[in-house]
């Protein structure tokens, strides 16, 4: 029940806020589940999957499809190299240390310092003049960061990927959150695909990942909905609250692995 429970509310959450759900489900789970960094990054990453499948595939049979191909191929094609370099980024500190509270400990670390950005930049992105990448390489390569940084986080994407977007390519709302469902989508990919291939599957609840699975798609369901009722600064007061309380999980999770 708490897996369910946990997707579904960070579902809800992250499809209100535009910031996917991922962000909210590693954390939390860290912190109330002791199904270890490994196991909780690809539950995490299985349901984030399954989360932006539906989104693309919805986005794809919509009347008025918004994508900028010449942005997201390249952004795509970057964050799916990404996902396996985040993916062997994990592996890497995992057999260096052999101890999986360290890891948990190190995440905890590189998430608080992302989401503390994110914050920084929303409190003050009235103020932060925009600009608009329009290079390929340069393109790609912020896929490519995007891509390593969710997959070793295990958190898919996030507020650090609206925020990047918003920087780097000036998009409205709508756009960003497009192009983060694709930086997500490939990236947890090509994370997942790798560790199928290499036979790095660790040890994991079949039946608490299905719940996580069908918990996310059906908060995202319910937070799109909520989403269109709700007026636009309660909806930027929440993405705020949130980063904070992620925060605060970070810090008592360092503490917890340490």
């Amino acid at each position: 029940m708490l897996h369910i429970l946990v997707a579904f509310l960070a579902s809800i959450i992250g499809a209100i806020c535009g910031i996917g759900g991922g962000v909210i489900i590693k954390p939390v789970l860290d912190m109330l589940s002791n199904d270890g960094a490994s196991a909780i990054n690809f539950m995490s990453g299985c349901t984030v999957l399954a989360m932006s499948l539906y989104s693309v595939g919805k986005e794809l049979v919509s009347k008025n499809p918004t994508f900028d191909y010449k942005t997201l191929v390249p952004l795509s094609i970057g964050a799916a190299i990404g996902g396996i370099l985040g993916n062997q980024l994990f592996q890497t500190i995992k057999s260096l240390f052999g101890n999986e509270n360290i890891i948990s400990s190190i995440q905890a670390i590189g998430l608080g310092i992302v989401v503390l950005g994110s914050l920084i930049y929303t409190l003050r992105k009235d103020k932060i003049h925009t600009i608009v990448v329009k290079n390929t390489v340069g393109i790609f390569v912020i896929g490519l960061l995007l891509g390593t940084m969710s997959s070793f986080l295990g958190i898919g994407g996030g507020p650090i990927n609206i925020v990047v977007l918003y920087y780097f390519f000036s998009y409205n709302t709508k756009q960003a959150a497009i192009a983060s469902i694709f930086v997500i989508l490939f990236g947890q990919l090509s994370n997942l695909g790798i560790s199928f291939l290499t036979n790095k599957i660790p040890s994991f609840d079949t039946t608490s990942l299905l719940l996580m699975i069908v918990g996310g798609i059906f908060g995202g369901i319910v937070g799109r909905k909520m989403n269109s009722k709700i007026q636009e600064e309660t909806v930027d007061q929440l993405f705020i609250m949130i980063m904070c309380v992620i925060i605060c999980i970070c810090i008592f999770n360092v503490f917890k692995y340490r």
